[in-house]
C-alpha cells in the first residue's frame, strides 16, 4: 500500500475519532435541545423569559423518558428550560455542566407557568432536528440544529438571519464519514490500531477514565435501574459467579445506570451517544484489567473498539429503530478479541456471530432501560469472542449473516436504513399514545 495514502488515511482516522469520541453530560438528544436553547439565549439582549421549540419525532422519542443530569427529572421541557436559564453554549455536549438547584427550581416554575412549549414538527424530514426560539420581552432569537447533536445550521435574531449553512455540512469535520468509510475495512482499522504511534492515540485513554468513573458512581448509588449495583449484590450472595463475564456486565451496566439515571458526570460518547461510548469502552477496560494489559495495549484496544463502532455507525442513520448500543458492542468485541490474542479472523467471526444474535434489538427511546441493552450487548460481545477464540461462529448460511463480515454489516445496516424506518414510526406512535 502506498505510504502517503496510508499516512493520509491514518490522519483521517485520528480526526474522526477525535470528533466522534468526546465527553457528553446526559443523554445527547435532550442535551442537543439544551444546546440550541443556550445558544439562542446568548443572542438575546437580556435573560430568556420563555421559549418554544419544535423537534423531530426521533429526538422526541429519545427525550421522553431519560433523566436530565442534576435534576432528578425527565423530559425535554426541563432540558430546554435549563439550556435557556444556565446553559453554557461553549461547552457543546456538556452544555448543562453548571446546573444548580436554583436553576432547577426556576426551570420547574417555567414549566408550571407554561413558559416552555415543545412539539414535534410534523413536516420535519431530518432524523435529528431541534429548533428553539427564546424571548426577552418582544425580541427573540432562534437556533436550529440538524443531523448532528451540535450541528448548528441557522441562527436568527428577531427576523434577521445572522448565520446559515447547509444542513448536510458536517460540523468541524473535513471527512464525510459515509464516503470515507466506503473504502475502509475492518482490516484497515485493525492495522491502524495495532501500528499507530502510541503518542498519537494515547488520548483515547480518556474514554477509560471518564466511563470508568461513571461505572464506579453507578455502583456507589442507586442510579436508574441500578442493574450494575444489583448484580454486584447478587454476586455477593453467590447467586452469580465472580468471573470475567460477570465483571463485564456489572461494570458496563453500572456506567449506563449512572448516565441514564442523571448522575452529574460526563460519559465519553461515541457517534453522539454516551451509551454507545460506554458500550465500546467498559468491556474492553475490564478485559484489559484481567489480562494485566499495559496502558499502550489498552489504548490500542480502545482505539480498535471505538473506531470500529464509528465505522459501523457510519452505515446507519444518526437515530433509528436499531439499538446502536448493540453495534457499538461489536466494536468492544473487536477490542476484547485483540486483547485476548485474537486476530482479524477472530474479530470477523465474533462480529458475524453478533449480527446473528442481537440484530433485532429495537431502540424505544433513551431511558433507564438502556442500561439493560448495554449489558446485553456486552454479554453478546464476550460470548461471541469466546466462540471465535474456539474457532466457531455463525456462518454465512444462516439468516442475514454473510460469509464476509463486511457484507454482514452492510446487510444489518441496510435493515436499519430501510425496513426499520417503518418500525421506528410505529415505535414512536406507540410511545406517544400509550396510557401513562
Amino acid at each position: 500500500m502506498n505510504t502517503i495514502h496510508t499516512a493520509g488515511r491514518w490522519e483521517n482516522f485520528l480526526l474522526i475519532v477525535k470528533n466522534e469520541v468526546k465527553p457528553a453530560l446526559g443523554c445527547t438528544e435532550p442535551v442537543s435541545l439544551a444546546l440550541a436553547a443556550a445558544t439562542a439565549t446568548s443572542f438575546l439582549a437580556g435573560d430568556a423569559q420563555r421559549l418554544e421549540a419544535t423537534v423531530s419525532s426521533n429526538l422526541m422519542k429519545n427525550g421522553m423518558g431519560v433523566t436530565i443530569p442534576g435534576t432528578g427529572m425527565t423530559g425535554l421541557p426541563v432540558a430546554a428550560a435549563l439550556g435557556a436559564l444556565c446553559g453554557d453554549p461553549t461547552c457543546g455536549l456538556e452544555v448543562l455542566k453548571n446546573v444548580t438547584q436554583t436553576d432547577v427550581t426556576e426551570a420547574i416554575r417555567w414549566i408550571a407557568q407554561k413558559q416552555v412549549r415543545i412539539a414535534i414538527d410534523p413536516d420535519c424530514k431530518a432524523v435529528l432536528y431541534a429548533r428553539v426560539r427564546v424571548w426577552h420581552g418582544e425580541h427573540h432569537a432562534t437556533v436550529t440544529i440538524a443531523d448532528d447533536h451540535t450541528n448548528i445550521i441557522r441562527i436568527e435574531q428577531d427576523d434577521r438571519v445572522i448565520f446559515h449553512r447547509d444542513a448536510s455540512a458536517q460540523k468541524n469535520l473535513t471527512v464525510n464519514l459515509a464516503a470515507f468509510f466506503q473504502d475502509i475495512s475492518l482490516k484497515d482499522i485493525l492495522h491502524f490500531a495495532r501500528n499507530a504511534a502510541f503518542r498519537d492515540i494515547a488520548f483515547i485513554l480518556d474514554a477509560a477514565a471518564l466511563n470508568d468513573a461513571l461505572s464506579l458512581e453507578g455502583l456507589r448509588h442507586e442510579w436508574g435501574l441500578h442493574i450494575g449495583a444489583t448484580l454486584a449484590r447478587q454476586r455477593g450472595r453467590e447467586l452469580i459467579g465472580d468471573d470475567l463475564l460477570t465483571r463485564i456486565l456489572i461494570r458496563s451496566s453500572a456506567a449506563s445506570d449512572a448516565r441514564m439515571g442523571g448522575a452529574p458526570l460526563p460519559a465519553m460518547s461515541n457517534s453522539g451517544s454516551g451509551n454507545q461510548g460506554i458500550a465500546a469502552t467498559m468491556p474492553v477496560v475490564v478485559v484489559a484489567e484481567y489480562t494485566q494489559a499495559s496502558q499502550e495495549q489498552l489504548a490500542r484496544a480502545l482505539m480498535l473498539s471505538h473506531l470500529t463502532a464509528v465505522y459501523i455507525h457510519s452505515k446507519l442513520p444518526t437515530l433509528s429503530a436499531l439499538c446502536a448500543a448493540s453495534t457499538a458492542s461489536m466494536g468492544a468485541a473487536a477490542g476484547m478479541a485483540w486483547l485476548l490474542g485474537g486476530d482479524l479472523k477472530t474479530i470477523s467471526m465474533a462480529i458475524n456471530s453478533m449480527v446473528g444474535d442481537i440484530s433485532g434489538i429495537i431502540c424505544d427511546g433513551a431511558s433507564n432501560s438502556c442500561a439493560m441493552k448495554v449489558s446485553t450487548g456486552a454479554a453478546c460481545a464476550f460470548k461471541a469472542v469466546l466462540m471465535a477464540l474456539d474457532n466457531t461462529a455463525v456462518t454465512g448460511r444462516e439468516g442475514i449473516v454473510c460469509g464476509d463480515v463486511e457484507d454482514s454489516l452492510n446487510t444489518l445496516c441496510s435493515l436499519a436504513c430501510h425496513a426499520m424506518q417503518y418500525t421506528d414510526k410505529q415505535i414512536i406512535a406507540m410511545m406517544m399514545h400509550k396510557p401513562v
